[in-house]
C-alpha cells in the first residue's frame, strides 16, 4: 500500500499520522468487498506501507484517476475539520493493496516522506 500526502499543506505529524489512517483502513475495507484474496496476500506478506509526498490536491487527484483507470483500489481522504484544515481538505490518497508493479507504475516517481 503506497499513502501519497499533499505536501503543500505541512501538517502537523500527529495530524498527518491520522490522515494515513484513514486511507489505510478505507483501503483495507474496499478491498475486502472488491478483493479479499489482494488483502488475504497482503496481510500474509507483512502489510507494507510506503509514505510518499505530491505537491498539492491537483496531484492527488491525478493520481487517484490514474489508480482508478488502472483498476487499483484506491481512497482520496477528506478532513472532517475538526483540527487544523478546513473541512473538506484533500490531504491524502491510499493506493493498494495490490500489486507492487502496478502501484510503483503510479507512485514510483514520488519522493519518499523525511
Amino acid at each position: 500500500m503506497v499513502l501519497v500526502t499533499r505536501a503543500d499543506l505541512k501538517l502537523s505529524k500527529g495530524k498527518l499520522a491520522a490522515q494515513c489512517g484513514h486511507a489505510v483502513m478505507e483501503c483495507a475495507l474496499r478491498a475486502k468487498k472488491e478483493s479479499p484474496r489482494e488483502l488475504d496476500r497482503y496481510r500474509r506478506e507483512g502489510a507494507r506501507k510506503i509514505v510518499c509526498k505530491a505537491a498539492d490536491e491537483e496531484a492527488l487527484r491525478k493520481i487517484l484517476a490514474h489508480a482508478k483507470s488502472a483498476g487499483v483500489i484506491a481512497y482520496l481522504v477528506k478532513d472532517a475539520g475538526h483540527t487544523e484544515i478546513p473541512p473538506g481538505t484533500v490531504t491524502v490518497v491510499g493506493l493498494g493493496p495490490g500489486p507492487r508493479g502496478e502501484i510503483d507504475k503510479i507512485t514510483g516517481h514520488l519522493q519518499l516522506m523525511g
